[in-house]
């Protein structure tokens, strides 16, 4: 193997075929995996955010009438959010305001 230099100026084993050395080789594949999993973990904590804010609620609530009530038309958007609204002002629960 030949010391070649990187733009560090440091020098690396790196073989005569141009290929990195052994102690190089699958940093790509775990650069990749690593990406894959930040992506995951940011898909994870945007469903929790969402979820914790009631932002998908409408979603769910037709989801539910499809699978439970397939003849029963399902409310509008807004007559749902009145009717949650609605619905949390009448029993407050453990809320703080």
């Amino acid at each position: 193997m030949a010391p070649a230099h990187n733009s560090s100026g440091s020098e690396h084993p790196v073989a005569e075929t141009g290929e990195p050395g052994p102690n190089r080789s699958g940093f790509a594949e775990v650069c990749a995996g690593a990406g894959r999993s930040a992506v995951r973990v940011a898909a994870g904590i945007r469903w929790y955010v969402t979820s914790l804010m009631g932002d998908n609620a409408y979603a769910t609530y037709l989801a539910h009438q499809r699978r439970t009530h397939p003849d029963a038309p399902p409310l509008s958007e807004r007559q749902f959010w009145r009717q949650r609204m609605d619905d949390q002002d009448r029993n407050p629960g453990a809320r703080c305001c």
